[in-house]
Protein backbone atom coordinates (compact mmCIF):
# COMPACT_ATOMS: atom_id res chain seq x y z
CA UNK A 1 0.00 0.00 0.00
CA UNK A 2 1.39 3.53 -0.95
CA UNK A 3 2.43 4.86 2.22
CA UNK A 4 0.86 8.00 1.45
CA UNK A 5 -2.32 7.17 2.85
CA UNK A 6 -4.21 5.08 5.39
CA UNK A 7 -7.18 2.41 5.70
CA UNK A 8 -9.87 2.88 7.74
CA UNK A 9 -12.04 -0.02 7.55
CA UNK A 10 -14.87 -1.54 9.53
CA UNK A 11 -16.70 -5.02 9.57
CA UNK A 12 -20.44 -5.97 9.51
CA UNK A 13 -20.79 -9.89 11.00
CA UNK A 14 -23.71 -11.84 10.44
CA UNK A 15 -24.00 -14.95 12.82
CA UNK A 16 -26.72 -17.29 12.72
CA UNK A 17 -27.69 -17.97 16.53
CA UNK A 18 -27.89 -21.42 17.88
CA UNK A 19 -31.43 -21.62 18.04
CA UNK A 20 -33.57 -24.90 17.48
CA UNK A 21 -36.49 -23.12 16.15
CA UNK A 22 -36.43 -19.18 14.07
CA UNK A 23 -37.07 -16.48 15.44
CA UNK A 24 -40.29 -15.91 14.93
CA UNK A 25 -41.94 -19.33 14.49
CA UNK A 26 -41.54 -22.36 15.50
CA UNK A 27 -39.79 -24.29 12.39
CA UNK A 28 -36.44 -25.50 12.22
CA UNK A 29 -33.19 -24.10 12.30
CA UNK A 30 -31.45 -27.16 10.76
CA UNK A 31 -28.84 -26.52 8.59
CA UNK A 32 -29.10 -29.14 5.10
CA UNK A 33 -32.63 -30.05 5.04
CA UNK A 34 -34.40 -30.20 1.75
CA UNK A 35 -35.77 -27.12 -0.39
CA UNK A 36 -38.39 -25.34 1.16
CA UNK A 37 -39.22 -28.34 4.33
CA UNK A 38 -38.45 -25.85 7.30
CA UNK A 39 -40.87 -23.00 6.25
CA UNK A 40 -44.68 -22.14 7.38
CA UNK A 41 -47.38 -19.34 6.82
CA UNK A 42 -45.29 -17.26 9.33
CA UNK A 43 -41.95 -17.28 7.65
CA UNK A 44 -43.11 -17.42 4.28
CA UNK A 45 -45.09 -13.83 4.94
CA UNK A 46 -49.01 -15.48 4.29
CA UNK A 47 -51.53 -12.92 5.00
CA UNK A 48 -52.91 -12.55 8.39
CA UNK A 49 -49.52 -14.99 9.68
CA UNK A 50 -48.27 -12.96 12.74
CA UNK A 51 -44.79 -13.39 14.45
CA UNK A 52 -43.97 -14.59 17.72
CA UNK A 53 -40.43 -13.96 19.32
CA UNK A 54 -38.14 -16.41 20.58
CA UNK A 55 -37.05 -15.71 24.24
CA UNK A 56 -33.97 -17.65 23.46
CA UNK A 57 -32.76 -14.72 20.42
CA UNK A 58 -32.84 -11.97 22.79
CA UNK A 59 -31.11 -14.35 25.44
CA UNK A 60 -27.88 -15.04 23.41
CA UNK A 61 -27.81 -11.57 22.22
CA UNK A 62 -27.78 -10.52 25.27
CA UNK A 63 -24.84 -13.03 26.30
CA UNK A 64 -22.71 -10.96 23.52
CA UNK A 65 -23.40 -7.73 24.22
CA UNK A 66 -22.51 -8.05 27.47
CA UNK A 67 -18.85 -9.73 26.11
CA UNK A 68 -18.41 -6.72 24.12
CA UNK A 69 -18.99 -4.60 26.82
CA UNK A 70 -21.97 -3.53 25.25
CA UNK A 71 -24.83 -0.54 26.96
CA UNK A 72 -27.89 -2.92 26.75
CA UNK A 73 -31.09 -0.78 26.18
CA UNK A 74 -33.84 -1.96 28.46
CA UNK A 75 -36.28 -1.13 25.73
CA UNK A 76 -35.66 -1.90 22.21
CA UNK A 77 -37.86 -2.33 18.99
CA UNK A 78 -37.80 -4.53 15.85
CA UNK A 79 -38.39 -2.81 12.44
CA UNK A 80 -39.28 -3.79 8.77
CA UNK A 81 -36.62 -3.12 6.64
CA UNK A 82 -38.02 -3.41 2.83
CA UNK A 83 -36.76 -4.28 -0.17
CA UNK A 84 -37.76 -6.66 -2.97
CA UNK A 85 -35.66 -9.92 -3.59
CA UNK A 86 -37.20 -13.03 -4.69
CA UNK A 87 -35.56 -14.91 -1.16
CA UNK A 88 -37.68 -12.50 0.41
CA UNK A 89 -41.35 -13.69 0.19
CA UNK A 90 -42.38 -10.94 2.79
CA UNK A 91 -40.85 -8.22 0.62
CA UNK A 92 -39.26 -7.07 4.12
CA UNK A 93 -36.82 -8.00 6.56
CA UNK A 94 -37.45 -7.97 10.61
CA UNK A 95 -34.63 -6.18 12.07
CA UNK A 96 -33.87 -3.53 14.51
CA UNK A 97 -32.71 0.60 13.38
CA UNK A 98 -33.01 3.04 15.48
CA UNK A 99 -32.85 1.35 18.70
CA UNK A 100 -30.64 -1.59 18.87
CA UNK A 101 -30.17 -3.79 22.07
CA UNK A 102 -26.88 -3.19 21.97
CA UNK A 103 -24.44 -0.07 21.75
CA UNK A 104 -21.27 1.26 22.16
CA UNK A 105 -19.25 -1.63 22.96
CA UNK A 106 -15.88 -2.73 22.45
CA UNK A 107 -13.59 -5.68 22.03
CA UNK A 108 -9.38 -6.04 22.40
CA UNK A 109 -7.42 -7.59 19.84
CA UNK A 110 -4.27 -9.28 19.97
CA UNK A 111 -2.33 -8.38 16.50
CA UNK A 112 0.48 -10.19 15.24
CA UNK A 113 3.60 -9.11 17.98
CA UNK A 114 1.47 -9.69 20.76
CA UNK A 115 0.12 -6.21 21.63
CA UNK A 116 -3.72 -5.58 21.98
CA UNK A 117 -5.60 -3.35 20.13
CA UNK A 118 -9.09 -1.64 20.87
CA UNK A 119 -11.99 -2.00 18.00
CA UNK A 120 -15.01 -0.10 18.92
CA UNK A 121 -18.42 -2.06 18.62
CA UNK A 122 -21.02 0.53 17.28
CA UNK A 123 -23.78 -1.90 17.65
CA UNK A 124 -25.34 -5.29 17.96
CA UNK A 125 -28.95 -5.81 16.84
CA UNK A 126 -31.35 -9.04 15.99
CA UNK A 127 -32.79 -9.55 12.77
CA UNK A 128 -34.07 -12.73 10.84
CA UNK A 129 -32.25 -14.13 7.79
CA UNK A 130 -33.65 -14.25 4.73
CA UNK A 131 -33.84 -16.77 1.88
CA UNK A 132 -31.22 -18.77 -0.68
CA UNK A 133 -31.27 -17.89 -4.36
CA UNK A 134 -28.78 -20.56 -6.53
CA UNK A 135 -28.02 -19.44 -9.28
CA UNK A 136 -25.72 -21.95 -10.77
CA UNK A 137 -28.07 -24.58 -12.04
CA UNK A 138 -28.58 -24.38 -15.71
CA UNK A 139 -29.66 -21.36 -16.44
CA UNK A 140 -32.28 -20.58 -14.04
CA UNK A 141 -32.96 -19.29 -10.35
CA UNK A 142 -33.74 -21.38 -8.00
CA UNK A 143 -35.25 -20.23 -4.54
CA UNK A 144 -34.57 -22.38 -1.43
CA UNK A 145 -36.86 -20.23 1.70
CA UNK A 146 -35.43 -22.70 4.57
CA UNK A 147 -33.27 -19.88 5.77
CA UNK A 148 -36.01 -17.30 5.82
CA UNK A 149 -36.97 -16.48 9.50
CA UNK A 150 -33.34 -18.26 11.06
CA UNK A 151 -32.32 -15.57 14.12
CA UNK A 152 -29.16 -13.42 13.41
CA UNK A 153 -27.34 -10.85 15.11
CA UNK A 154 -25.22 -8.29 13.56
CA UNK A 155 -22.08 -6.80 15.29
CA UNK A 156 -21.17 -3.62 13.40
CA UNK A 157 -17.86 -2.28 14.42
CA UNK A 158 -17.00 0.76 14.43
CA UNK A 159 -14.08 2.19 11.67
CA UNK A 160 -11.14 1.25 13.98
CA UNK A 161 -9.75 -1.31 12.05
CA UNK A 162 -6.13 0.41 9.67
CA UNK A 163 -5.38 -2.47 7.51
CA UNK A 164 -6.69 -6.21 6.12
CA UNK A 165 -4.47 -7.92 9.28
CA UNK A 166 -6.09 -6.27 11.64
CA UNK A 167 -9.42 -7.48 10.11
CA UNK A 168 -8.50 -10.65 10.23
CA UNK A 169 -7.42 -10.84 13.34
CA UNK A 170 -10.73 -8.96 15.06
CA UNK A 171 -12.67 -11.30 12.54
CA UNK A 172 -11.24 -14.21 14.08
CA UNK A 173 -11.85 -12.61 17.56
CA UNK A 174 -15.44 -12.65 16.62
CA UNK A 175 -15.39 -16.21 16.01
CA UNK A 176 -14.03 -17.11 18.72
CA UNK A 177 -16.37 -15.33 21.13
CA UNK A 178 -19.02 -16.08 19.39
CA UNK A 179 -17.99 -19.82 20.09
CA UNK A 180 -16.70 -19.59 23.82
CA UNK A 181 -20.13 -18.27 24.35
CA UNK A 182 -21.95 -21.15 22.47
CA UNK A 183 -24.14 -18.85 20.86
CA UNK A 184 -23.22 -19.41 16.83
CA UNK A 185 -20.92 -22.20 15.61
CA UNK A 186 -18.78 -19.98 13.61
CA UNK A 187 -19.32 -22.13 10.47
CA UNK A 188 -18.14 -20.27 7.45
CA UNK A 189 -18.72 -22.70 5.22
CA UNK A 190 -21.95 -23.18 5.96
CA UNK A 191 -22.53 -19.46 6.02
CA UNK A 192 -23.51 -19.38 9.77
CA UNK A 193 -20.86 -16.56 10.14
CA UNK A 194 -20.75 -14.39 7.35
CA UNK A 195 -19.05 -10.74 6.94
CA UNK A 196 -19.02 -7.59 4.88
CA UNK A 197 -16.85 -4.88 4.74
CA UNK A 198 -16.39 -1.61 4.28
CA UNK A 199 -13.50 0.10 3.08
CA UNK A 200 -12.15 3.66 2.56
CA UNK A 201 -8.80 5.40 2.02
CA UNK A 202 -7.36 8.78 3.16
CA UNK A 203 -4.19 10.46 3.34
CA UNK A 204 -2.63 10.25 6.31
CA UNK A 205 -3.03 13.16 8.61
CA UNK A 206 -6.60 13.79 7.41
CA UNK A 207 -9.62 12.85 9.68
CA UNK A 208 -12.24 13.10 7.29
CA UNK A 209 -13.16 9.92 5.83
CA UNK A 210 -12.67 9.15 2.44
CA UNK A 211 -15.73 7.04 0.21
CA UNK A 212 -16.43 4.00 1.35
CA UNK A 213 -17.04 0.96 -0.99
CA UNK A 214 -18.45 -2.44 0.38
CA UNK A 215 -17.20 -5.92 -0.42
CA UNK A 216 -19.40 -8.75 0.26
CA UNK A 217 -18.89 -12.42 -0.21
CA UNK A 218 -16.12 -12.43 2.20
CA UNK A 219 -16.57 -16.40 3.29
CA UNK A 220 -13.07 -16.77 4.97
CA UNK A 221 -10.26 -15.51 6.53
CA UNK A 222 -8.07 -15.42 4.07
CA UNK A 223 -10.55 -13.68 1.33
CA UNK A 224 -11.31 -10.96 4.15
CA UNK A 225 -7.68 -10.30 3.93
CA UNK A 226 -7.42 -10.62 0.07
CA UNK A 227 -10.21 -8.71 -0.77
CA UNK A 228 -9.18 -5.75 1.42
CA UNK A 229 -5.91 -5.53 0.10
CA UNK A 230 -7.07 -5.65 -3.37
CA UNK A 231 -9.61 -3.11 -2.55
CA UNK A 232 -7.37 -0.61 -0.84
CA UNK A 233 -5.12 -0.71 -3.71
CA UNK A 234 -7.89 -0.27 -5.68
CA UNK A 235 -8.46 3.11 -3.82
CA UNK A 236 -5.37 4.25 -3.67
CA UNK A 237 -4.69 3.88 -7.54
CA UNK A 238 -8.20 5.43 -8.50
CA UNK A 239 -7.19 8.74 -6.43
CA UNK A 240 -3.90 8.97 -7.52
CA UNK A 241 -5.17 8.77 -11.18
CA UNK A 242 -7.13 11.86 -10.40
CA UNK A 243 -9.98 9.84 -9.80
CA UNK A 244 -13.05 9.14 -7.46
CA UNK A 245 -14.16 6.69 -5.87
CA UNK A 246 -17.71 5.60 -6.03
CA UNK A 247 -19.83 4.80 -3.16
CA UNK A 248 -20.76 0.96 -4.18
CA UNK A 249 -21.36 -2.36 -2.87
CA UNK A 250 -18.57 -5.14 -4.45
CA UNK A 251 -18.21 -8.49 -4.20
CA UNK A 252 -15.30 -11.05 -3.59
CA UNK A 253 -14.45 -12.86 -7.09
CA UNK A 254 -11.78 -15.68 -5.36
CA UNK A 255 -11.39 -17.22 -8.84
CA UNK A 256 -9.98 -13.87 -10.01
CA UNK A 257 -8.63 -12.65 -6.95
CA UNK A 258 -10.41 -9.19 -7.25
CA UNK A 259 -13.55 -7.14 -6.61
CA UNK A 260 -16.23 -6.54 -9.24
CA UNK A 261 -19.52 -4.11 -9.04
CA UNK A 262 -22.32 -5.23 -7.53
CA UNK A 263 -24.94 -2.73 -7.51
CA UNK A 264 -24.58 1.14 -6.11
CA UNK A 265 -24.52 1.46 -2.52
CA UNK A 266 -27.97 1.70 -0.75
CA UNK A 267 -28.75 4.59 1.83
CA UNK A 268 -30.85 3.61 5.26
CA UNK A 269 -34.17 5.38 3.61
CA UNK A 270 -34.28 2.92 0.60
CA UNK A 271 -35.21 0.51 2.98
CA UNK A 272 -37.85 2.87 4.25
CA UNK A 273 -37.67 1.94 7.90
CA UNK A 274 -40.68 1.71 10.14
CA UNK A 275 -41.37 -0.11 13.73
CA UNK A 276 -42.56 -3.59 13.27
CA UNK A 277 -46.45 -3.13 13.61
CA UNK A 278 -46.27 -6.79 14.64
CA UNK A 279 -44.40 -6.93 17.37
CA UNK A 280 -44.04 -5.59 21.30
CA UNK A 281 -41.16 -3.62 22.28
CA UNK A 282 -38.22 -5.85 23.86
CA UNK A 283 -37.99 -5.17 27.52
CA UNK A 284 -34.54 -6.25 29.29
CA UNK A 285 -34.77 -5.97 33.10
CA UNK A 286 -31.70 -4.96 35.38
CA UNK A 287 -32.23 -8.58 36.69
CA UNK A 288 -32.65 -10.64 33.36
CA UNK A 289 -29.10 -8.81 32.42
CA UNK A 290 -27.59 -9.73 35.62
CA UNK A 291 -28.62 -13.55 35.59
CA UNK A 292 -27.26 -13.71 31.67
CA UNK A 293 -23.82 -12.06 33.28
CA UNK A 294 -22.85 -14.18 35.58
CA UNK A 295 -23.39 -17.02 32.87
CA UNK A 296 -20.80 -16.08 31.23
CA UNK A 297 -17.84 -17.65 30.52
CA UNK A 298 -14.21 -16.86 30.77
CA UNK A 299 -13.52 -15.01 27.71
CA UNK A 300 -10.40 -16.16 24.95
CA UNK A 301 -8.30 -13.08 25.81
CA UNK A 302 -8.46 -12.85 29.39
CA UNK A 303 -8.05 -16.98 29.45
CA UNK A 304 -5.06 -17.22 27.57
CA UNK A 305 -3.21 -14.26 29.65
CA UNK A 306 -4.17 -16.87 32.86
CA UNK A 307 -2.93 -19.90 31.54
CA UNK A 308 0.62 -18.33 30.82
CA UNK A 309 0.57 -16.68 34.43
CA UNK A 310 -0.88 -20.01 36.10
CA UNK A 311 0.89 -23.03 34.24
CA UNK A 312 4.03 -20.96 33.21
CA UNK A 313 2.86 -21.66 29.18
CA UNK A 314 4.82 -19.63 26.34
CA UNK A 315 2.22 -17.15 24.65
CA UNK A 316 1.76 -19.45 21.42
CA UNK A 317 0.92 -22.54 23.80
CA UNK A 318 -1.47 -20.72 25.62
CA UNK A 319 -3.01 -19.24 22.63
CA UNK A 320 -3.14 -22.53 21.15
CA UNK A 321 -5.18 -23.98 23.74
CA UNK A 322 -7.57 -21.07 24.39
CA UNK A 323 -8.40 -21.20 20.35
CA UNK A 324 -11.25 -23.76 21.25
CA UNK A 325 -12.80 -23.16 24.78
CA UNK A 326 -13.21 -27.17 24.88
CA UNK A 327 -9.53 -27.78 24.18
CA UNK A 328 -8.69 -25.04 27.24
CA UNK A 329 -11.02 -27.11 29.51
CA UNK A 330 -9.32 -30.24 28.91
CA UNK A 331 -6.10 -28.83 29.20
CA UNK A 332 -7.03 -27.83 32.60
CA UNK A 333 -8.32 -30.80 33.68
CA UNK A 334 -5.54 -32.54 32.52
CA UNK A 335 -3.07 -30.52 34.69
CA UNK A 336 -5.89 -30.69 37.85
CA UNK A 337 -5.00 -34.71 37.48
CA UNK A 338 -1.91 -34.54 37.98
CA UNK A 339 -0.34 -36.09 41.13
CA UNK A 340 3.40 -33.98 41.00
CA UNK A 341 2.01 -30.75 39.51
CA UNK A 342 4.74 -28.38 37.81
CA UNK A 343 5.56 -25.84 35.22
CA UNK A 344 7.49 -28.59 33.28
CA UNK A 345 4.77 -31.31 33.45
CA UNK A 346 2.28 -28.48 32.33
CA UNK A 347 4.05 -27.61 29.69
CA UNK A 348 4.20 -31.71 28.95
CA UNK A 349 0.46 -31.69 28.90
CA UNK A 350 -0.05 -28.62 26.68
CA UNK A 351 2.86 -30.62 24.46
CA UNK A 352 0.41 -33.70 24.20
CA UNK A 353 -2.19 -32.04 23.17
CA UNK A 354 -1.65 -29.27 20.54
CA UNK A 355 0.59 -32.98 18.82
CA UNK A 356 -1.69 -35.84 19.26
CA UNK A 357 -4.91 -34.67 20.72
CA UNK A 358 -5.26 -31.78 18.24
CA UNK A 359 -4.34 -34.57 15.45
CA UNK A 360 -7.50 -36.51 16.49
CA UNK A 361 -9.59 -33.01 16.46
CA UNK A 362 -8.68 -32.63 12.98
CA UNK A 363 -9.74 -35.90 11.72
CA UNK A 364 -12.93 -35.20 12.88
CA UNK A 365 -13.74 -33.18 10.04
CA UNK A 366 -15.70 -30.46 11.63
CA UNK A 367 -17.94 -32.88 13.68
CA UNK A 368 -17.17 -30.60 16.38
CA UNK A 369 -15.16 -30.90 19.38
CA UNK A 370 -15.31 -34.30 21.11
CA UNK A 371 -11.82 -35.40 22.88
CA UNK A 372 -11.99 -39.68 23.57
CA UNK A 373 -9.50 -39.78 25.88
CA UNK A 374 -10.56 -39.04 29.19
CA UNK A 375 -7.72 -36.21 31.03
CA UNK A 376 -7.03 -38.41 34.07
CA UNK A 377 -5.18 -40.73 31.53
CA UNK A 378 -3.33 -37.85 29.70
CA UNK A 379 -2.34 -36.73 32.60
CA UNK A 380 -1.08 -40.30 33.79
CA UNK A 381 1.03 -40.74 30.09
CA UNK A 382 2.58 -37.61 30.75
CA UNK A 383 4.03 -38.55 34.77
CA UNK A 384 4.75 -41.60 33.88
CA UNK A 385 6.83 -40.08 30.56
CA UNK A 386 7.76 -37.55 33.81
CA UNK A 387 8.93 -40.05 36.20
CA UNK A 388 11.48 -42.14 33.31
CA UNK A 389 8.99 -45.08 34.16
CA UNK A 390 8.07 -45.20 30.27
CA UNK A 391 10.61 -43.75 27.00
CA UNK A 392 8.98 -41.57 24.37
CA UNK A 393 8.85 -44.72 21.78
CA UNK A 394 6.34 -46.64 24.58
CA UNK A 395 4.50 -43.34 25.53
CA UNK A 396 3.40 -42.97 21.68
CA UNK A 397 2.29 -46.56 21.48
CA UNK A 398 0.58 -46.91 24.37
CA UNK A 399 -1.45 -43.40 23.38
CA UNK A 400 -2.54 -44.98 21.10
CA UNK A 401 -3.79 -47.86 22.65
CA UNK A 402 -5.60 -45.71 25.57
CA UNK A 403 -6.96 -44.27 22.98
CA UNK A 404 -8.55 -47.40 21.12
CA UNK A 405 -8.94 -49.26 24.75
CA UNK A 406 -10.37 -46.70 27.18
CA UNK A 407 -7.63 -48.23 29.81
CA UNK A 408 -5.77 -46.50 32.40
CA UNK A 409 -2.01 -46.36 30.95
CA UNK A 410 -0.38 -47.72 34.58
CA UNK A 411 -2.57 -50.57 34.01
CA UNK A 412 -1.11 -50.97 30.65
CA UNK A 413 1.90 -50.60 31.89
CA UNK A 414 1.92 -52.97 34.34
CA UNK A 415 0.20 -56.03 32.74
CA UNK A 416 2.32 -55.41 30.18
CA UNK A 417 5.77 -55.25 31.50
CA UNK A 418 6.49 -51.77 29.57
CA UNK A 419 8.19 -50.19 32.83
CA UNK A 420 11.53 -48.44 31.27
CA UNK A 421 14.80 -50.51 31.91
CA UNK A 422 17.63 -48.53 33.27
CA UNK A 423 19.72 -51.53 34.58
CA UNK A 424 23.01 -50.31 33.11
CA UNK A 425 24.84 -54.18 33.75
CA UNK A 426 21.78 -55.41 31.33
CA UNK A 427 21.61 -52.91 28.81
CA UNK A 428 25.62 -53.20 28.79
CA UNK A 429 25.57 -56.49 27.19
CA UNK A 430 23.50 -54.96 24.23
CA UNK A 431 25.37 -51.86 24.05
CA UNK A 432 28.74 -53.94 23.42
CA UNK A 433 26.61 -56.37 21.02
CA UNK A 434 25.67 -53.64 18.94
CA UNK A 435 28.82 -51.97 18.60
CA UNK A 436 30.51 -55.47 18.17
CA UNK A 437 28.21 -55.84 14.94
CA UNK A 438 28.60 -53.22 13.75
CA UNK A 439 32.43 -52.18 13.21
CA UNK A 440 32.26 -50.12 9.96
CA UNK A 441 29.68 -47.66 11.98
CA UNK A 442 32.31 -47.42 14.62
CA UNK A 443 34.72 -46.42 12.03
CA UNK A 444 32.85 -43.37 10.55
CA UNK A 445 31.91 -42.46 14.06
CA UNK A 446 35.68 -42.47 14.91
CA UNK A 447 36.70 -40.08 11.69
CA UNK A 448 34.39 -37.53 12.82
CA UNK A 449 30.93 -38.38 11.29
CA UNK A 450 28.85 -38.16 14.76
CA UNK A 451 25.71 -38.80 13.47
CA UNK A 452 25.86 -42.11 13.04
CA UNK A 453 25.61 -42.25 16.91
CA UNK A 454 21.79 -42.25 16.27
CA UNK A 455 22.22 -45.20 14.64
CA UNK A 456 23.60 -47.25 17.15
CA UNK A 457 21.32 -46.05 19.87
CA UNK A 458 18.33 -46.90 17.89
CA UNK A 459 19.97 -51.00 17.16
CA UNK A 460 20.07 -50.60 21.37
CA UNK A 461 16.70 -49.60 21.39
CA UNK A 462 15.17 -52.20 18.46
CA UNK A 463 16.95 -55.25 20.22
CA UNK A 464 15.38 -54.41 23.83
CA UNK A 465 11.82 -53.97 22.16
CA UNK A 466 11.55 -50.22 23.24
CA UNK A 467 12.44 -50.69 26.58
CA UNK A 468 15.53 -49.86 27.27
CA UNK A 469 16.03 -46.00 28.54
CA UNK A 470 17.33 -43.88 25.79
CA UNK A 471 19.24 -41.38 28.08
CA UNK A 472 21.33 -44.40 29.24
CA UNK A 473 21.57 -46.45 26.06
CA UNK A 474 23.14 -43.34 24.73
CA UNK A 475 25.44 -41.82 27.36
CA UNK A 476 26.69 -45.89 27.40
CA UNK A 477 27.34 -45.73 24.10
CA UNK A 478 29.23 -42.84 24.20
CA UNK A 479 31.36 -43.91 26.65
CA UNK A 480 31.73 -47.67 25.09
CA UNK A 481 32.78 -45.78 22.06
CA UNK A 482 35.29 -43.33 23.94
CA UNK A 483 36.93 -46.07 26.06
CA UNK A 484 37.62 -47.90 22.90
CA UNK A 485 39.42 -45.31 21.05
CA UNK A 486 41.27 -44.58 24.22
CA UNK A 487 42.27 -48.34 24.45
CA UNK A 488 43.33 -48.51 20.65
CA UNK A 489 45.25 -45.32 21.14
CA UNK A 490 47.34 -46.14 23.54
Amino acid sequence: MNQAYEAVIGLEVHAQLKTRTKAFCGCSTEFGAPPNINTCPVCLGHPGALPVLNQQVVELTLRIGLATNCFIRSCSIFARKNYFYPDLPKGYQISQYEEPICTDGWIDIELDDGTLKRVGISRIHMEEDAGKSIHDLDEDTLVDLNRCGVPLIEIVSKPDLRSPREAYHYMRQIRQLVRYLEICDGNLEEGSLRCDANVSVRRCGESRLGTKTEVKNLNSFRNLEKALEYEIQRHVAILEAGGQVEHETRLWDAVRQETRPMRTKEHAHDYRYFPEPDLVPVVVTEEWRERVRVTLPELPLQRKQRLMAQYGLPAYDAGVLCEERAVADYFEACCAQLQRPSPERYKMVSNWIMTEVLRILGEQQGKGVCIPLLPEHLAELVELYADDIINSRIAKDLFAEVLQTGRSPRAIVSERELVQVSDTEWLRQMVEQVIGEHPDVVIKYRSGKTNVLGFLVGQVLQRSRGRANPKVVTQMVQEQLQAQESSTAR
